[in-house]
């Protein structure tokens, strides 16, 4: 069966690919600078079987870290497909390196004197061979990970590897020449991530459940057993539920931005590579049919393995159908034009125009949109509500004000990474810092209270056969040395405080200001590090023992001296941060990029200081019930042993006073 399927991914994909490029006419001769056809048909061919090992890696893995006990033979074999997978990725990627190299400089590829010189200068100094670059040694690191070790955190820390090597391929094909680059930058990775966990899980599906395997115990290790051939469906079928609704929701954001938006939705789709997305979603819709089929019928019908195999295969060939269509598509032009930059500083820099003056509110109108943000909060939400129904329906309670702080606070993080101040982040100083205020002080303190770690340990139920689940990873992540340790209130603390001197003046600044991937570092960043100081003062999720609540409030005090301080700093200061980027955009707002500056400091110090006094209160408050529930918990104490250690320490002081007589007679 595992031939057969995939040999009908293989086949549906190269036909898809040069169908598309027939249809496109991407590898058509060119006036000027032609590299030649295997130049030409090389790299969306190559494109494509790129995307065959990133999820020949990824999927497997990511199958085997949550499907699979780590003793057992199943889990072996997806690590050897892994392995596999990602040295043909890392190969891949290098090869499509050198076609791209041959593309850009129009001219077939020659191993020549003058070509590891050229070669070089394009990986390092063009933003395109940058992200090749990137991309070839994230998967090199991934691939010596899983050949060299069975850690489950080594290989979680492989997935993430991988997907940083995604990410940073994502720029590239023509979605980077649009005006929305960002967005569909975000959109593209979000697609061929999950694209590449649906596919390779289903092909690390085929391997893991063959035929006779199903139940024997590693050879290696002989301790567990795999899963039914039923139980590992079903848990594959939850990644490609998800895998489902990301790939569809990025392709519709991916798609809007290609064609132009609303304005180019009917000409764009009327062209060729209109007519390439439409077979694309097509093809996407028939693979969310056959999951639900999967899921209502064929996994019910297991062992009885004809069936659903059949389904597998067909699923397979609309796999490598739009795994193919997407290589031909990124292959080539979309029917909009790209927009070159203006001539205005804020276009130079960064390649957009200026928005407009933020006097009126533009802060909380209009949309800034981050896919990467939006889904992500989006799944926080419906997975949050989905435990607190699951409780219901089981007669638990669970708090409502949790829930809406959760919410709340999601809503506050969505309208910082998504909302209309989005395009001024990296314009204004003062945008910048207020979202920093938000972000690092605000939506933890709305978060924090929601207990979500809680309320995934009640909802999930846990799994008997040694393999993670969600929920055990969780517990392994609490229960972890580094997660004790970041969850530590004093690192957790100083993490917070000196991030705020660390980030400002060192290149970090520039960094997170200039470029996508800094941004979405330190969104990432001020969120983590301000959730985990919250969490040491005032959460009730599990975690390392935390100081009393005096030394609580020290620390809090400290910590709003230390941020106060901060901002004095910044409202005080001369000379201005970035002066070739804050202090170039061209501003005619009637002030001066210092005195922004100045205003972001004055942001800092009153902005911030709002939400840890709340803080302070909530610690105040828990130290009160704290010891409300201990005075109560001595009463009762008392009321059932007749309160023998206040007798006890009443007949002690009886003692001492008749040793004192006894001394004095």
């Amino acid at each position: 069966m595992a031939p057969l399927a995939a040999a009908s991914l293989a086949v549906a994909g190269v036909a898809a690919v040069l169908i598309g490029l027939a249809v496109t006419g991407a590898a058509d001769t060119p006036l000027l600078l032609d590299p030649g056809a295997f130049v030409r048909y090389g790299i969306p061919v190559t494109a494509f079987a790129t995307n065959l090992a990133a999820a020949a890696t990824v999927g497997p893995l990511v199958l085997a870290l949550f499907a699979l006990p780590l003793e057992s033979a199943g889990f072996e074999r997806l690590l050897r497909l892994a392995g596999v997978g990602a040295a043909v990725w890392t190969l891949a990627q290098l090869f499509g390196a050198l076609l791209a190299y041959a593309e850009a400089i129009g001219s077939p590829l020659r191993l020549d004197q003058t070509f590891g010189a050229g070669f070089w200068q394009y990986l390092t100094d063009t933003e395109a061979g940058q992200g090749r670059l990137w991309g070839i040694g994230l998967a090199a690191l991934a691939t010596v990970i899983v050949a060299f070790t069975s850690n489950a955190w080594l290989l979680a820390g492989a997935v993430v590897l991988s997907a940083g090597a995604l990410f940073a391929t994502s720029q590239l094909g023509h979605q980077g020449g649009t005006a929305d680059h960002d967005v569909a930058w975000g959109g593209l990775f979000l697609h061929v991530a999950f694209a590449a966990a649906w596919l390779g899980g289903l092909g690390g599906l085929v391997l893991a459940a063959r035929p006779g395997s199903l139940g024997e115990r590693s050879r290696s290790k002989g301790v567990s057993q795999d899963p039914d051939a039923r139980t590992l469906a079903s848990r594959y079928s939850s990644i490609a539920l998800v895998g489902f609704l990301v790939v569809a929701g990025s392709g519709i954001v991916s798609a809007y931005v290609r064609i132009g938006g609303w304005d180019g939705l009917v000409p764009g789709l009327a062209t060729e590579y209109g007519a390439l997305l439409i077979v694309k979603a097509v093809a996407l819709l028939a693979l969310g049919a056959v999951g639900a089929l999967h899921r209502m019928w064929a996994i019910r019908r297991l062992p009885k393995r004809s069936a659903f195999w059949g389904i597998v295969v067909g699923e397979l060939a609309l796999m490598g159908v739009a795994s193919g269509m997407g290589a031909a598509l990124a292959s080539s032009a979309p029917p909009v034009d790209p927009e070159l930059a203006g001539s205005t500083p804020s276009e130079l820099l960064t390649g957009a125009p200026l928005p407009p003056d933020p006097i009126h509110g533009e802060y909380f109108r209009g949309v800034s949109l981050d896919p990467l943000w939006l889904a992500l909060i989006l799944a926080l939400g419906a997975f949050y509500l989905a435990g607190v129904i699951r409780l219901a329906r089981r007669g638990d309670r669970w708090p409502v004000l949790r829930t809406v702080s959760w919410l709340a606070g999601l809503v506050v993080l969505l309208w910082a990474t998504n909302g209309g101040i989005g395009a001024y982040v990296d314009r204004l100083f003062s945008a910048h810092m207020l979202v920093h205020m938000v972000l690092g002080m605000l939506a933890p303190v709305l978060l924090v209270p929601g207990a979500p770690i809680r309320l995934a340990l009640r909802a999930i139920a846990p799994r008997k056969d040694g393999s993670r689940g969600a929920r055990e990873w969780i517990l392994a992540a609490v229960h972890s040395w580094y997660g004790r340790l970041l969850a530590n209130p004093y690192v957790a603390a100083a993490l917070f405080v000196l991030s705020l001197w660390v980030f400002y003046y060192t290149p970090l600044f520039r960094w997170a200001s200039t470029t996508h991937i800094g941004h979405e570092w330190m969104v990432v960043h001020f969120l983590a590090t301000g959730y985990l100081f919250v969490q040491a003062l005032v959460g009730v999720d599990p975690g390392p023992v935390r100081p009393p609540y005096p030394v609580r409030l020290i620390i809090l005090l400290a910590t709003m001296a230390v941020h106060a301080f901060f901002g004095l700093a910044i409202m005080s200061s001369t000379g201005l941060l970035l002066a070739d980027w804050f202090g170039a955009m061209g501003w005619d707002t009637g002030s001066t990029a210092l005195e922004d500056q100045q205003r972001a400091g004055g942001i800092a110090w009153s902005v911030g200081e709002i939400p840890t006094l709340a803080l302070a209160i909530a610690v105040a408050v828990q130290w009160s019930r704290s010891d409300t529930r201990e005075q109560r918990r001595l009463d009762r104490k008392a009321d059932r042993d007749g309160d023998a250690d206040l007798e006890a320490y009443n007949a002690m002081l009886a003692r001492a006073a008749r040793r004192d007589d006894d001394e004095r007679s």
